[in-house]
């Protein structure tokens, strides 16, 4: 029944009402009003490990797991907001808090305690190396991998080559 909730909360209308009932209803501690959006993903095996305060938010896609190799805990407090296809995994016997008022930029992973009032992510993405070998359908990874070439950084022009 926990899995058909979790299927429903991630399809069904309605991220500040039908998707926190069901949720609910599945034993995730949810107080005060909440939003979550399409296809948010919340810890199936222990629900009741993760804990939403009232006005945070969980954006399109992200994933909250509270357990690997061992149950840990979640709690987004007060006016947190998740960004979008962001993964917030919890430590085996530890508590991860996202603290009040915090903004988790999107696509970032969290792993550890996000201070209250604190926007936290990564840097903007950069060009790691020079692909020589294309990652096509047929190309062997072990191939593509000895074709990547590194990108030295020009020291004169702070650009890179």
């Amino acid at each position: 029944m926990n899995r058909l909730l979790s299927l429903a909360a991630r399809a069904l209308p309605g991220s500040t009402t039908v998707r926190p009932f069901l949720h609910k209803l599945r034993g995730v501690r949810i107080t005060g009003k909440v939003f979550i959006r399409d296809d948010v993903y919340i810890e199936n095996e222990y629900p009741e490990c993760v804990e939403l305060d009232a006005g945070c938010q969980i954006c399109l896609r992200s994933v909250l797991i509270a357990h690997t190799r061992g149950v840990g805990k979640i709690c987004v407090q007060q006016d947190a907001f998740i960004g979008a296809n962001c993964v917030i995994i919890a430590s085996p016997g530890c508590m991860l808090s996202i603290g009040k008022g915090a903004v988790v930029a999107a696509s970032t992973t969290v792993s550890s305690y996000v201070p209250e009032g604190t926007l936290f992510g990564l840097e903007k993405a950069k060009p790691l190396a020079r692909v020589t070998v294309p990652l096509k359908m047929d190309t062997e990874y072990c191939d593509f991998l000895a074709g990547l070439r590194p990108i030295k950084k020009d020291s004169r022009s702070g650009g890179t080559s």
